[in-house]
């Protein structure tokens, strides 16, 4: 048994995840069938969520577990921290704004946008001209 009482604020964490991805208690209570009112109780400190039931608001979520606690350092965690590091902040905003908005998209509809990126990303347009010197009129923004 621990000899003091966790440092954690479980509901505190529920609730800036669930912030930070633009999703209500409504939208977490529909993904995992918990009562809205229990939602509330955790976010507000009057109650603690079994493991069971934050591995559903994880899910809900689309996070992991893993990322409720501080300190604990996944291989997968350690590989996004590098692959970020080799990304320009304008490509993390980017990838920013797709996360943001791709939470209420179905697998369906993540795997269409994917589909259209491919095709985006192989269509090369044609070099503008202007005089015969190329322009960057017509090519795509780098984000």
């Amino acid at each position: 048994m621990p000899k003091e009482k966790p440092k954690v604020n479980i509901g505190e964490v529920i609730k800036s995840y669930r912030a930070d991805r633009g999703l209500s208690q409504g939208d977490i209570e529909r993904r995992t069938g918990l009562l809205r009112c229990y939602l509330s109780r955790v976010e507000n400190g009057h109650t603690v969520p079994s493991l069971e039931t934050l591995a559903k608001i994880a899910e809900a979520m689309e996070i992991s577990l893993a990322d409720f606690f501080p300190g604990s350092d996944t291989p997968g965690d350690r590989e996004t921290r590098k692959m970020l590091g080799e990304l320009s902040e304008e490509e993390i905003r980017f990838l920013a704004d797709i996360k943001k908005y791709s939470t209420t998209l179905s697998d369906d509809d993540k795997k269409l946008v994917l589909a259209m990126i491919r095709k985006m990303a192989t269509i090369t347009p044609p070099p503008s001209r202007v005089n015969g010197k190329p322009t960057n009129i017509g090519r795509r923004p780098e984000y």
